[in-house]
């Protein structure tokens, strides 16, 4: 997605499958996959003017974790894309970024060859919490990523609104 969207050269990292990787890389359910992301991806795009996402697009692989908690920092929110042929595979993604209160909307790469499901149906499978937006998307696809990162935008800055407006709330006291 990150390719997709950026109005720069994106940073890639994409290398094609090896026999090395074999014992890392879990191809279940996408046996047609001949690549993988090797590090990050980054790219930006701008939504509006004075407005510019940075964006980093990580392996969702326990092993890349440890990116995920200095790209977190100070991040507006993050999108969990989904592939429905390995659902299981966001349950990580999904509980980071809820334990850490960062505002996300789960992107569901609706590929060719794998069922369809509609975002109510994705939305009770991962356990989501109430109000989490859903996107379906085609992750290859330009306008499709950028109607991602429109809704993320719009979640987060709703997000952090009604944080901010509890933060200032007046506090019920003793009487």
């Amino acid at each position: 997605m990150v390719g997709a969207v950026s109005e720069i050269r994106p940073l890639r990292t994409e290398e094609v499958l090896s026999e090395a990787g074999e014992l890392v890389d879990d191809t279940d359910g996408v046996d047609q996959k001949r690549t993988t992301t090797v590090a990050m991806d980054f790219g930006r795009i701008t939504i509006r003017s004075g407005l510019s996402l940075y964006l980093f697009g990580t392996p969702g692989q326990d092993r890349f974790w440890f990116l995920w908690d200095e790209l977190s920092q100070g991040a507006l929110g993050a999108v969990v894309l989904a592939d429905t042929r390995r659902l299981e595979d966001c349950f990580p993604a999904v509980d980071y970024f809820e334990h850490r209160r960062i505002p996300f909307v789960v992107a569901v790469n609706c590929f060719t060859d794998a069922r369809r499901y509609g975002a109510h149906d994705v939305s009770r499978a991962l356990d989501l919490e109430q109000g989490t937006p859903v996107v379906l998307c085609d992750a290859r696809d330009r306008d499709s990523g950028k109607e991602v990162l429109i809704r993320l935008v719009e979640y987060a800055g709703r997000v952090h609104t009604a944080r901010l407006l509890d933060s200032v709330a007046p506090q019920a006291g003793p009487v």
